[in-house]
């Protein structure tokens, strides 16, 4: 509380001007970048949220960074201490031994110095820190130090972060070189699997591009010229397929997707926010992380579904008011696609019928 009460009270308002100076700014600038991407890079790719591992993960970046910033902000304000001006020792004849600081009109106490810098005589001076625009003296020597041995520790683990993220791109992306894939393509593989154990199709799907032996997968993007095989355009398949196995799997997926879409009557208007907060708690946190847009809803407006997440749904909005009908063909429409809240809509009667949901984009965010 005493340290508390010593920041809040400054010695003069005048302190607070200690943060216009190019030290505070470069440092606090590097301790908020480093915390948010270290922050991002753990909830979007390395250990999830939900496991325990992934919570404690996520507390330890948070503790680093309050213990980094309140030692920090100590030392700025608190400050060393300054010897008071006019002082002098209760036993005149002790001022034999002492020097006389012409600038503060006072001895110079044992241990003290005075600095140029804040004009002042400061107890214990150790010296004068551009970082954070102070000295570091008696009061905040502890403080100093604390934020020295902290700063290293966050940035450790901020680094442990972006190395295991870094790992984890490359591992995955290593994995569909391999199989002569892109992320996309391993999706259209995914879903084409899904789709077929939905309908419980006898068919079996098989990835034209895929040469069968990882070698050959790894030589159509990496070459000793830098410049990849092929033209871009024509790509050699495997046997038994050929060009347009893939394209004739899309269009099945596109014909399924308007089969399994479900149409939404909007109930409340939504602004287009990407985390709203007038929507709920778990729907502002859990807005979905992805550069796809949000689109503003009005209450009484229709909402084709094609997929969601728990709380999230993504459709195309029907701007024809004279099309009420499920049946209708979504590429004979305007639409404008993009995401909004669950809690803004409910299922259309003829829809709820049915009780079929869209299908899900992921099975975790």
């Amino acid at each position: 509380m005493g340290t508390f009460c010593s920041v809040i009270k400054f010695e003069n308002l005048q302190e607070v001007k200690r943060l216009c100076h190019w030290g505070p700014i470069i440092a606090l600038g590097v301790i908020a970048i480093c915390s948010t991407m270290a922050m991002i890079d753990s909830v979007l790719w390395y250990w999830p949220l939900h496991t325990t591992g992934g919570s404690m993960n996520f507390i330890m970046l948070i503790n680093w960074t309050v213990m980094i910033l309140y030692n920090y902000f100590n030392a700025m304000f608190v400050g060393p201490g300054f010897v008071p001006l006019g002082w002098k020792p209760e036993n005149s004849q002790d001022s034999m031994y002492l020097q006389y600081c012409k600038v503060c009109q006072a001895y110079k106490a044992p241990r003290s110095h005075h600095c140029r810098k804040c004009n002042r005589c400061v107890m214990k001076m150790d010296h004068h820190c551009p970082w954070i625009n102070n000295c570091c003296g008696y009061q905040n020597h502890a403080s100093f130090t604390l934020f020295l041995l902290l700063a290293p520790l966050g940035c450790i683990h901020a680094a442990f972060i972006f190395v295991m993220t870094m790992y984890t791109q490359l591992y995955n992306r290593m994995k569909i070189i391999l199989r002569n894939k892109t992320s996309i393509e391993s999706w259209i593989e995914e879903k084409a699997k899904d789709r077929i154990q939905y309908y419980q199709l006898d068919e079996v799907f098989v990835f034209p591009y895929d040469m069968g032996s990882r070698w050959k997968n790894f030589k159509q993007v990496f070459t000793w010229s830098g410049v990849p095989k092929g033209d871009g355009l024509d790509w050699p398949i495997r046997e038994g397929c050929h060009q347009y196995s893939l394209t004739i799997e899309q269009l099945k997926q596109k014909a399924d997707k308007r089969v399994r879409s479900v149409q939404y009557k909007v109930i409340e208007d939504y602004s287009g926010t990407c985390c709203p907060l007038n929507r709920g708690i778990k729907t502002f946190f859990t807005s979905p992380c992805t550069e796809e847009p949000r689109i503003r809803l009005q209450k009484g407006e229709f909402i084709l579904a094609t997929r969601g997440l728990r709380y999230w749904l993504y459709g195309d909005k029907i701007l024809d008011d004279s099309i009420k009908e499920v049946s209708f063909s979504p590429s004979d429409v305007s639409r404008i696609r993009g995401w909004f809240p669950r809690n803004c809509v409910e299922k259309c009667p003829c829809d709820a019928e049915t009780d079929q949901a869209p299908e899900g984009e992921k099975k975790n965010r």
